[in-house]
C-alpha cells in the first residue's frame, strides 16, 4: 500500500463535476464558468441554481428558484428560543452547528432521502442559515430577531436581518459577490467532511452540521477574522512594514497568505482586492485597503506568498459593518451552496467512502501478565 502524502495533500479522493481548480494558473470554475465571470455578472442566487442544477438557469427558471427561496418559511419559532437561550459569549460558529442540527427536528421531510425532498430541504436550508447568523448576532446584543422579507434577495436579507434596515444596493451587491466568490472550492476540509457523512446516507441537516464543524477550525474557516485583527492592531498604513517585519522576526504567520491548492494568486483575492478598495472609499475610511495593499506588497516581497481569498474579504466586511465574530459564519451561508450541491451529487450516484490507513504502529504483540510487563 503506497503511504499518502500527509493531509492527504495532492491525492484525488472523487471525482465532481461542480468545480474545478488549477493551483498553478489560479484557476477557478464553477461548472466551467470562471469565477471572475459568475461575481462579475452573475448574482448568488443564479449560482446557487448553477451548482445545484448543473446550468445556468433560463429566465422563467431563476424567478421561479427565487420565489422558492424568498418563501421557504424563515426559521421555525422553537429554533428562534433555542437561538435566545444560548450564553452571549458563546462562539457564533457552534451556535450555528447547534441550531442548523436542530433545525431537522422540525423539518417534515428531513428522513424523506428522496431526491425531490432533498431539493426542497435545500432549498430551506439555505434560506434557514441566511437567516439564522444575524439570528445568532443580534440575539446576543439583545436586539429582536428578524425573519427574511419575501421582496429581497439572499444578500440583502442578511444584512436587513443583521443591521434592521434595508441595505443600500452597492452594500447589497458586495455582499452577493461575497457569497458567489465563497460559494464553493471542491473538496476542502467541510466538503469532504460533507461527503463522507452524506455518502452514509445520513440526512441533509446532519451532513451540513458536519460541515459547519469542520469550517469551525481556525486552519479552515476563521482567517479572515484574523486578519481584520491583524489590520487593527497595525492600526495605520505608515506601520504596516515595520509591524509586519517584527512578526516576520518571531515567526508569527501571517494570515490571509498562502494556500493548499493555489501556487500563484487566489483567483477570488483579484475580485476582493477591487471591492475592498471600492467599499473602503465609499465609507471614507481607506485606511484598511492601504494597510492591506501595503501588507500585500511586502510579504509578497519578502516571502513570495500570495494573498488568498481571506484576505481582502477581511476589510470588505468590515467595511459593511459587519462584525469580526460573523465573517466566518457568513462563509458558512455562502458555502452552504456548495455542500449541498456536492450533497445532491453524491446521493445521485453513491457509494460509502471508506479509504484505509496505512498502518505504522509496532508490530504483533502478545498479551503478558502485571508482573511481566
Amino acid at each position: 500500500m503506497t503511504v499518502p502524502a500527509k493531509g492527504l495533500e495532492g491525492v484525488v479522493a472523487g471525482s465532481s463535476q461542480i468545480c474545478y481548480i488549477d493551483g498553478e494558473a489560479g484557476v477557478l470554475r464553477y461548472y466551467g464558468y470562471p469565477i471572475q465571470e459568475l461575481a462579475e455578472h452573475s448574482n448568488f442566487e443564479e449560482t446557487v441554481y448553477l451548482l445545484w442544477h448543473g446550468r445556468l438557469p433560463k429566465k422563467g427558471e431563476i424567478e421561479g428558484f427565487r420565489g422558492e427561496i424568498a418563501n421557504a418559511g424563515g426559521i421555525p419559532e422553537p429554533i428562534v428560543r433555542l437561538i435566545l437561550s444560548f450564553p452571549k459569549d458563546s462562539n457564533t460558529m457552534s451556535c450555528l452547528r447547534t441550531a442548523v442540527s436542530a433545525l431537522s427536528l422540525y423539518d417534515r421531510q428531513s428522513e424523506d432521502m428522496s431526491d425531490a425532498a432533498n431539493r426542497r430541504k435545500a432549498v430551506r436550508i439555505q434560506h434557514q442559515i441566511n437567516a439564522i447568523v444575524p439570528a445568532i448576532d443580534r440575539a446576543r446584543k439583545g436586539l429582536p430577531i428578524l425573519q427574511p422579507r419575501t421582496d429581497l434577495t439572499i444578500a440583502e436579507n442578511f444584512l436587513y436581518m443583521l443591521r434592521g434596515e434595508t441595505p443600500k444596493q452597492d452594500e447589497a451587491r458586495a455582499m452577493d459577490m461575497c457569497f458567489i466568490l465563497h460559494a464553493d472550492h471542491e473538496l476542502n476540509a467541510s466538503t469532504f467532511a460533507c461527503r463522507v457523512i452524506g455518502a452514509t446516507l445520513s440526512d441533509m441537516h446532519g451532513a451540513v452540521t458536519g460541515a459547519i464543524a469542520a469550517l469551525k477550525g481556525p486552519l479552515h474557516g476563521g482567517a479572515n477574522t484574523d486578519v481584520m485583527k491583524m489590520l487593527l492592531s497595525v492600526g495605520d498604513v505608515s506601520n504596516a512594514e515595520a509591524w509586519i517585519k517584527d512578526a516576520l522576526a518571531k515567526k508569527q504567520r501571517i494570515m490571509g497568505f498562502g494556500h493548499r491548492v493555489y501556487k500563484t494568486l487566489d483567483p477570488r483575492a483579484g475580485v476582493l482586492k477591487k471591492m475592498s478598495e471600492k467599499l473602503c472609499k465609499s465609507t471614507g475610511v481607506t485606511k484598511w485597503f492601504d494597510i492591506s495593499s501595503k501588507i500585500q506588497e511586502f510579504v509578497k516581497k519578502e516571502k513570495e506568498l500570495n494573498a488568498n481569498v481571506d484576505f481582502y474579504s477581511a476589510s470588505v466586511y468590515y467595511s459593511l459593518g459587519i462584525p469580526l465574530d460573523v465573517n466566518t459564519p457568513i462563509f458558512a451561508i455562502s458555502r452552504t451552496s456548495g455542500w449541498l450541491a456536492h450533497l445532491l451529487e453524491q446521493y445521485a450516484d453513491n457509494r460509502l467512502i471508506r479509504p484505509r490507513a496505512e498502518y505504522i504502529g509496532p508490530p504483533e504483540r502478545h498479551w503478558e501478565p502485571f508482573e511481566k510487563r
